[in-house]
């Protein structure tokens, strides 16, 4: 049997996240007690439904029950035949109050912080870091829509093979905020900006006329080399050691150009090398008018 455990923030996206796994064949419970998931797993096995794949969400909500849920992880790895497997969810504190502020939807812990939202989110996060650092995939929603949440989340889990390294690469602005989510953070503002040159300055680096741009240089055409002899050097070291999801992130001064040249050819490179590739660039929406 596959078995996700969903956990992370309140109000990062959970609820969005089981909505996908529910249309995409998981048997889906929500907000179940951490000590019951041990026995819901063996009713899943005596169904006569035959279910193979069982999602559950675990988090705040469940109170001092919550607790356990590390201690029932460890029983469940214990089991050879379930393949268990964690997805936390996230979002930066200031993204998560203003969700609860525009929904107008009470936090979990609320009333135990006297409507303190900032309390309840540094108390949520002490409880459920833990859980952040064994987490086998990760997901930040901060600069997420709902429908850029969906299409990660399926691209993760359909159609995969249990043991398969996902590889997320991305491109960012750092005058928008390093990324979090990211493994691997590699700084291309080095590089000559096309954001200077008045014909490529609307373009972005998914278009042949910037990337020929940034890739004219010579130090550009040396920097994507190193980055990909690092990468070949240490994607092998992550299967071994079973990670099933690497995000690597480039990142220039907007998001626009020289970080999402590097991002679209580093997932060339990679894609070509067989492996699992998803594509995000982050800020390519930003600033439209510019």
């Amino acid at each position: 049997m596959d078995l996700l455990i969903v956990t992370g923030m309140s109000g990062s996206g959970k609820s969005c996240v089981m909505d996908v796994m529910e249309d995409i064949g998981y048997y889906c419970i929500d907000n179940i007690p951490p000590m019951l998931i041990k026995q819901f797993v063996e009713l899943c096995r005596q169904s006569e439904s035959d279910i193979k794949k069982v999602a559950v969400a675990v988090d705040i909500r469940s109170g001092d029950m919550f607790t356990e849920i590390f201690r029932s992880w460890q029983k469940l790895k214990e089991s050879d035949d379930i393949k268990i497997k964690i997805l936390f969810i996230e979002a930066n504190d200031e993204v998560l109050i203003k969700r609860y502020k525009e929904t107008r939807r009470k936090h979990p812990l609320d009333e135990r912080f006297n409507g303190n939202l900032h309390e309840a989110i540094r108390y949520e996060w002490s409880q459920l870091s833990q859980m952040r650092e064994i987490a086998d995939y990760y997901i930040e929603t901060s600069n997420l829509t709902s429908a850029q949440l969906k299409e990660q989340v399926k691209a993760l889990f359909l159609d995969r093979t249990s043991d398969s390294l996902i590889i997320k690469v991305m491109s960012f602005g750092f005058k928008y905020g390093v990324s979090t989510e990211s493994d691997l953070v590699f700084d291309v503002r080095c590089l000559p900006n096309p954001f200077y040159i008045e014909e490529l300055r609307g373009h972005t680096g998914c278009e042949a006329c910037v990337q020929d741009y940034v890739m004219s240089f010579e130090q550009s055409q040396t920097l994507l080399k190193k980055f990909e002899d690092l990468v070949d050097f240490l994607l092998p070291l992550y299967v071994q050691e079973g990670k099933s999801q690497l995000v690597i992130a480039f990142g220039c001064t907007g998001g626009k150009h020289r970080s999402i040249t590097f991002a679209e050819l580093m997932a060339k490179y990679l894609t070509d090398k067989q492996y699992r590739v998803q594509k995000y660039h982050r800020d390519i929406t930003r600033d439209k008018k510019v």
